[in-house]
């Protein structure tokens, strides 16, 4: 098969009449918009398009020469040579492929690899940006890339591009796939998602020919996965577009009204704007510093996103505007802050300094708001030149400034990023797991907080000491039972301040508890937790189907291990599991019931019919200790505690159920009796068990005190209390209690009984 290459010489002038002519719209689309069959007539297929707005300032331009003139200004000429040799091989590639616009499709990866130039990336990345469809959309294979440029951009083209051969069973599952295989991608080489930013900034400039159902899907897509990741890699200048031409595409109307009230706004405070930067120029040039002072408009989105938050109308927003001031170096940016605070007042708790302590992408400036003209906010930034490149191109800074110290902050943020993103993927249980963690990570409002040893770390707003551990190290998450902040004991659900310093408390013995997931906000830790529960429930499953299936082969006199292991493996192999020991968690989990397992293991069919062993006896009770963990959970309609009477449910999934035998909704499983299983309570339980009393008392002062008391007396905590007032003469209090047995339960009773405000006790059950 000869190679693309050796046709180059003859595709050459179309390749180039197809690119280098003018466009007069932009498009954009999903997926490749039309294939030319070898030999036939174009067929249509498709990817994101749309035309540009009227209003827009500039026709774009597709030319291949444009861009290698982008590229003459930082890049060496062989390495231009490169990139222009990977568009000469993309447009064969794409030859006859047509955006949804008709436009021809090499007009994409041109605009892509423009909008890299732009932020100064490497020729690498600027060759896969230029190839970036080539795997997905032609067939091409991976090694001919490899082969014709080298695996370096084989592999970054290869993880920017979907994975088309896979079949799910939902949109939203390959979404959650294609972002994990991205993410993973990026992990070891952040170039890959800088190419994915630049093809979505690119699409989503060009989406309007596209259906609205799918311009909204895309958009909203964008706006809470993309425009994040360009936030968190500190690459403003990105975010800032995909943010509002998201929220134009996806709310049209609110985008509009908004875009109106700016325009009326900027009318009317013009002047105060004026009369602002003039002052402030003119101050900082008697105080001889040396800056640009601009004012600038409030981003759309940013606008809107406050207004829905703060449920504010546009009129109570006074910080439309703001004025960013640029210097030299760093002892400049706070002699202007104190010029401007001299200048006019500043507003209390309303100064940040992301100089001192940068955000969590790398971003530095100085913010204050002032009391201007007429009583209104001004919003003031204050930065160096160097802070002002980063805070445009963050993550993308360390290509360009690569021999220097400029991006190297924002590197080595976006590592720390990038490792905690492995250890989220390593500790889901699935590809929509994963892209919920990550989702919630990439919407950081900031606190910063201190380890003892004066470390800051950065963390979402409403972080707790929890994900304050995990922040750390898993390990020490793991492991934590409290923490001091300030010097002061805390408990792990208490959210984290801006300026604290916070000591994990740890303990060898520690493991994360559940109800921890109602509390932490980051991914880390929520992964984590999520993470160590579920091989808990596994081995705790495992453990529990073991008994089971002893408790039901003893009534053919045998065991688990009369059976022996390789029998039970070949039958585990025969019901499409691994091992043993994933049937043992079938069973514990209630996925599978332990009779039909066990009369298959004794030789005896499922009908009854004897092959091998006959029935020797019933089968033994499963011994319930109340430590079994999550396998095994008592039911909150009757609350079964030790000395009642229980039976056992299978619940899918889940384990066993345990009810006591009275509990009126074991009649809904009459005609399940299948799912039943023989329990009763081991000898000496060692947990402490939950159970409900109501106790009607006379309406006095202090009734609940006194009941209390009396309860803790006895050794019982309460866990909750309910109190309502019946008549005015009695009140009804409804206590949730722990107790070891229904001995310890009836001993508590008898003592309430003793009280003479105490008119009726009674054990509940609903």
């Amino acid at each position: 098969m000869s190679t693309p290459l050796a046709h180059m010489g003859a595709a050459l002038p179309a390749a180039q009449a197809q690119a280098d002519a003018p466009a007069g719209r932009r498009h954009d689309a999903d997926q490749p918009a039309a294939d030319t069959a070898r030999g036939g007539a174009p067929t249509t297929t498709s990817r994101r398009h749309s035309p540009t707005p009227a209003s827009a300032p500039r026709k774009p331009r597709y030319l291949i020469s444009d861009l290698c003139a982008e590229l003459d200004a930082y890049l060496p000429p062989e390495q231009v040579s490169e990139v222009y040799r990977a568009y000469l091989y993309g447009a064969e590639a794409h030859a006859g492929q047509q955006r949804q616009s008709g436009e021809p499709y090499i007009y994409h990866p041109i605009a892509v690899a423009r909008i890299l130039a732009e932020l100064r990336m490497d020729h690498k990345c600027l060759i896969a940006a230029m190839l970036h469809d080539v795997l997905e959309d032609t067939g091409k294979p991976k090694s001919e890339l490899a082969a014709l440029f080298d695996d370096e951009v084989a592999e970054l083209v290869d993880g920017v591009s979907k994975l088309t051969q896979i079949d799910f069973p939902s949109r939203a599952e390959a979404q959650a796939a294609n972002f994990r295989k991205m993410m993973l991608a990026m992990t070891r080489d952040i170039r890959v998602i800088l190419i994915k930013l630049a093809d979505r900034l690119h699409n989503m400039r060009t989406l309007g020919v596209m259906a609205p159902e799918k311009r909204r899907r895309i958009s909203r897509e964008t706006l809470e996965i993309y425009a994040p990741i360009a936030n968190r890699l500190g690459i403003n200048s990105l975010r800032l577009e995909l943010e509002d031409l998201g929220f134009r595409h996806l709310w049209p109307w609110r985008h509009r009204v908004l875009e109106g009230a700016v325009r009326r706004a900027r009318q009317h405070q013009r002047e105060l704007v004026a009369n602002v930067e003039t002052a402030v120029r003119r101050r900082l040039h008697q105080e001889e510093i040396d800056a640009e002072v601009s004012g600038r408009e409030k981003h759309l989105f940013s606008i809107y996103r406050k207004m829905h938050e703060q449920a504010k109308s546009f009129k109570e927003l006074v910080d439309v505007f703001a004025f960013r001031v640029v210097v030299e170096r760093v002892d400049d940016c706070y002699r202007v802050l104190g010029q401007v605070h001299n200048l006019y007042k500043p507003v209390p708790g309303k100064f940040k300094d992301y100089i001192a302590i940068p955000k969590s992408n790398g971003y530095q400036s100085l913010h204050t708001v002032l009391v201007g003209p007429q009583g209104s906010p001004i919003e003031v930034q204050i930065r160096t030149r160097d802070m002002h490149r980063i805070a445009d191109a963050g993550i993308a800074a360390h290509w360009l400034y690569k021999n220097a110290a400029e991006g190297v902050g924002a590197k080595a943020l976006a590592d720390d990023w990038l490792q905690n993103l492995l250890e989220m993927q390593r500790d889901s249980g699935d590809s929509q797991e994963f892209l919920e963690h990550v989702k919630i990570d990439l919407f950081p409002d900031e606190v910063y907080v201190f380890t003892p040893k004066g470390r800051i770390l950065v963390l979402p707003k409403g972080a707790t000491v929890v994900d304050f551990a995990y922040a750390i190290h898993s390990d020490v998450g793991n492991t934590c039972v409290a923490a001091r902040i300030d010097r002061r004991l805390s408990p792990l659900r208490t959210p984290l301040r801006s300026g604290q310093t916070v000591e994990i408390i740890n303990a060898p013995g520690a493991k994360p508890n559940a109800a921890w997931l109602n509390f932490v906000v980051t991914g880390k830790a929520r992964a984590n937790v999520r993470s160590y529960l579920k091989n808990l429930q596994a081995q705790e499953a495992e453990v529990l189907g073991r008994r089971m299936l002893n408790a039901e082969l003893a009534r053919f006199g045998l065991d688990v291990d009369d059976v022996g292991e390789s029998v039970i493996g070949v039958y585990a192999r025969e019901v499409q599991l691994d091992s043993p020991a994933a049937l043992f968690t079938e069973i514990g989990l209630g996925n599978r019931l332990p009779l039909l397992v066990a009369r298959r293991l004794a030789g005896v069919d499922n009908t009854g019919a004897e092959t091998a062993v006959s029935e020797e006896g019933s089968p033994r009770r499963l011994a319930i200790r109340g430590t079994e963990g999550m396998v095994v959970n008592l039911a909150r309609c009757c609350r079964p505690i030790p000395g009642d009477a229980i039976t056992g449910l299978f619940s899918p999934g889940k384990g066993i159920v345990i009810h006591r035998c009275e509990c009126r909704n074991l009649g809904e499983f009459q005609s399940k009796r299948d799912k039943w299983l023989d329990v009763e309570w081991s000898d000496d339980p060692k947990a402490e068990f939950q159970t409900e009393i109501r106790v009607e008392v006379g309406n006095r002062r202090g009734a609940l005190a006194t009941i209390a008391a009396a309860i803790a007396e006895q050794g019982s905590n309460i866990e909750y209390v309910n109190s309502r007032e019946k008549d005015g003469i009695t009140s009804t209090l409804d206590f949730t209690i722990n107790v070891h047995s229904r001995a310890h339960l009836a001993n508590i009773m008898r003592r309430l009984r003793q009280i003479p405000l105490v008119v009726r006790i009674s054990r509940l059950a609903r």
